[in-house]
């Protein structure tokens, strides 16, 4: 029978970890300050499976085979699941994301390489959040592997870690957001072109605009393409905030849909931001939302979808000036940490076609 409390201590461990929400920041920083830094909280201390070799099945009828892990060891299975707008202005940033992120938490093949889920829809965010739990969580877990985790220690879990990502442009000389340059030779251009697109020229028979559309919902489509929204200091930053409401509502989605995809010995570590592409320098990253799903709580931490709540200024920060979001005139690490109860879906160990 499965015990909670251990999974529970550590999603414990990981909110009393400060996270940082709205400031435009280096890459590194939010991936290795804020999500790697969560996930390991849930990992630290177990054996982590995550290679294709640790899920042999003994006895080994080769060598390769024979690096079969011991399940009755305290185990968590992860794997790992991301989105981002498949517009090719993101450079190496997709690869980087792989390198300091991905390769700590996604499957591995039998190869070496890495085994995340990985969707690109137009615009980011996701297709369907309900499709990417679901797939997130079938792929992660067969029925004989599924019952050799679930029987070998009472502590042992899988953990789903996702990424929900969106993009904007930014023209650097002029603190224009929506457009950037792909280079210093070619002209501005708009990123993210599916929400700038919809927000300016929305056309009912485009599948992406209704998708955009119906993520930003009606209120904040209504705003968003009519009025915009300016900083205090009069930046236009309608665009950033368009791209960070498709993020998290694509993260509560896919929060919401795991409540019923995931059973009791699921969990989930759910996150949202935003890339700014800027010409001729290093991305940056604003941090918007986390959340975790798991033993009939969902906590979420962080902005919201609420587009008249959306406010910020540019600040001085190493030498550039950036971007400071804030929402409901709230910024930084105080923001409240909400919670829904949900009913959890209990085990159903399958039969062993393999005993």
């Amino acid at each position: 029978m499965f015990d909670p409390s251990a999974a529970r201590a550590r999603i414990e461990r990981l909110w009393n970890l400060e996270a940082q929400f709205g400031m435009e920041r280096g890459s590194n920083r939010v991936f290795l300050d804020e999500i790697v830094s969560d996930r390991m909280q849930l990992t630290g201390g177990l054996q982590v499976l995550r290679d294709e070799l640790q899920l042999a099945i003994p006895p080994a009828s080769q060598d390769r085979e024979a690096c079969f892990a011991d399940f009755t060891q305290p185990s968590v299975l992860t794997t790992l699941a991301y989105t981002n707008c498949g517009d090719r202005i993101h450079h190496g940033e997709t690869e980087h994301y792989q390198r300091v992120v991905a390769s700590r938490f996604a499957t591995v093949s039998e190869i070496g390489t890495l085994k995340p889920e990985a969707f690109h829809p137009t615009g980011g965010g996701t297709d369907d959040g309900a499709t990417l739990a679901h797939v997130t969580w079938a792929h992660a877990l067969d029925e004989p592997l599924m019952k050799r985790i679930y029987e070998g220690n009472a502590q042992s879990f899988v953990m789903c870690a996702f990424d929900l990502k969106t993009h904007v442009g930014r023209d650097h000389e002029a603190d224009v957001y929506g457009k950037t340059r792909e280079s210093k030779w070619r002209e501005p251009r708009t990123a993210c072109g599916a929400v700038v697109g919809t927000l300016a020229h929305y056309n009912e028979e485009n599948d992406v605009h209704r998708r955009i559309r119906n993520n930003l919902g009606d209120a904040n489509f209504a705003l968003l393409s009519q009025k915009g929204v300016k900083t205090s200091d009069g930046i236009d930053v309608t665009a950033v905030v368009a791209a960070a409401i498709v993020a998290i509502d694509g993260m509560m989605e896919t929060a919401r849909a795991l409540r019923t995809e995931m059973d009791e010995r699921g969990v989930a570590h759910l996150t949202a931001s935003l890339t700014v592409n800027r010409p001729g320098m290093a991305d940056t990253i604003v941090y918007l939302a986390r959340a975790t799903v798991f033993g009939g709580e969902l906590r979420t931490q962080g902005f919201g979808v609420d587009a008249t709540k959306y406010g910020g200024a540019m600040v001085d920060h190493r030498a550039e000036r950036r971007l400071r979001l804030t929402y409901d005139g709230v910024g930084g690490a105080d923001f409240p940490i909400r919670k829904e109860a949900y009913d959890v879906r209990k085990v159903s160990i399958p039969t062993d076609p393999y005993a």
